[in-house]
């Protein structure tokens, strides 16, 4: 056995040659792929590598010369066998280095691409059956791969509980608490903390803009609803940005530039942030759009540039409640949504409070967790096959 720098169960991949060239190791496989790597990466990855943890344990500065590998060659069973000066001899698992020749190892490599869509692509809601995915790791695994790629995706047929929300998280990874606590509830109230829990309609938003990072994705489980009204309503943000950048250039570079200060205004927090409605960050950065209108304080900007600003979130509200753009679906109970909290904007109806009860359970989760809970679920292959996803033109 040969350990690897992780925990997945590697295809054997042999190795056809291997060579030590010029300070570099050259390898290759049967199919013609070839990989080159440095030797003090090949002597952190096999040598420095602790067996219970499989984390590194070399500190930079005593690494030894590169010039301590003395040889790399392709052993018995197709290995990359590798000979150091005043070192243990080493090997490295080739099916391991044939995944990161192939870029495996990469973030994005098992989440997937973002996919964008409108309605024409996405007509309902990607739906799975939730009243089987506390037990059947196919079925949160395709969910989650699905909010990862479409970043958004709906369970139906949950328990319609107060305790479900909690422990469907629990399936996932940590929850993120924010001023509304861990698991929270909306539903209207009489002396409300946040316009979510009124039944008054909302624009289409993204929650917390005024946090450094507003949290990854958002997840909201129906457990009551007999109201007339409050249907939600939910918009892909990358096919909204696409349509400004090609569509509307003038308006897009005063959302991606034009900062704006957002606070959350509570009696017990005061959370506040400085950026732009579609904040675009760095080149690994995911889009994050802050357009929560309710906690949008002051505009950040000169006084001349600030009525341009105005008018382009005009446009931008015009695009995120266009029908081409936006999926408009009923909360049944049962029914738990997952989405993107940083790219989908979301919305809802008005309704009559005082004419039944609409009540949801939520928490956010952050991306990182997510991301690492579907990379565990596919890391032994469970659950790589088709969809289960309906997309029953009666379900909506």
């Amino acid at each position: 056995m040969i350990l690897t720098p992780d925990f997945a169960d590697h295809a054997w991949r042999s190795l056809t040659c291997a060579s030590l060239d010029d300070g570099v190791v050259r390898v290759a496989w049967g199919d013609g792929v070839e990989f080159v790597c440095h030797p003090l990466w090949l002597y952190e990855q096999t040598v420095g590598l602790e067996p219970l943890t499989r984390e590194g344990t070399v500190e930079p500065g005593q690494l030894p010369q590169t010039a301590a590998l003395l040889e790399a060659t392709v052993d018995s069973d197709g290995a990359l066998d590798l000979v150091w000066a005043d070192h243990p001899r080493s090997r490295a698992h080739p099916g391991w280095l044939r995944e990161v020749a192939d870029g495996a190892h990469l973030p994005d490599a098992a989440t997937g691409e973002p996919v964008a869509w409108t309605t024409a692509s996405m007509p309902v809601l990607p739906t799975f059956d939730g009243s089987i995915v506390l037990d059947d790791e196919r079925v949160l695994e395709e969910w989650l791969a699905t909010l990862c790629t479409d970043g958004i995706g709906r369970l139906r047929g949950t328990p319609a509980s107060d305790e479900f929300m909690a422990e469907l998280a629990g399936r996932i990874g940590p929850i993120r608490g924010s001023n509304f606590g861990g698991v929270f509830t909306v539903e209207s109230i009489v002396q409300p903390d946040s316009t979510a829990n009124t039944g008054l309609a909302l624009g289409q938003h993204t929650d917390l803009p005024t946090r450094e990072t507003p949290p990854g994705f958002q997840f909201l489980h129906c457990v009551e609803n007999s109201v007339s009204g409050g249907f939600s309503r939910m918009a892909d943000g990358l096919a909204v940005v696409a349509e400004l950048r090609d569509r509307h250039p003038d308006e897009y570079d005063s959302l991606t530039t034009d900062e704006w200060v957002f606070a959350n205004r509570a009696l017990d927090g005061d959370h506040r942030w400085i950026g732009p409605i579609i904040d675009l960050g760095g080149p690994r950065s995911p889009l994050t759009i802050r357009a929560f209108y309710p906690v949008r304080l002051a505009p950040h900007m000169p006084i001349d540039a600030q009525q341009r600003a105005y008018d382009a979130m005009r446009v931008f509200s015009a695009i995120a409640h266009d029908a081409r753009f936006m999926v408009t679906s009923a909360f049944e109970p049962g029914d738990l949504v997952g989405f993107d909290n940083r790219r989908i904007l979301h919305g809802r109806d008005a309704f009559d409070a005082t004419a039944g009860t609409r009540r949801l359970r939520g928490c956010y989760i952050d991306r990182d967790d997510v991301h690492s809970r579907l990379r565990v679920l596919r890391r032994h292959g469970t659950g790589r096959g088709t969809s289960s996803a309906s997309s029953e033109s009666g379900i909506t």
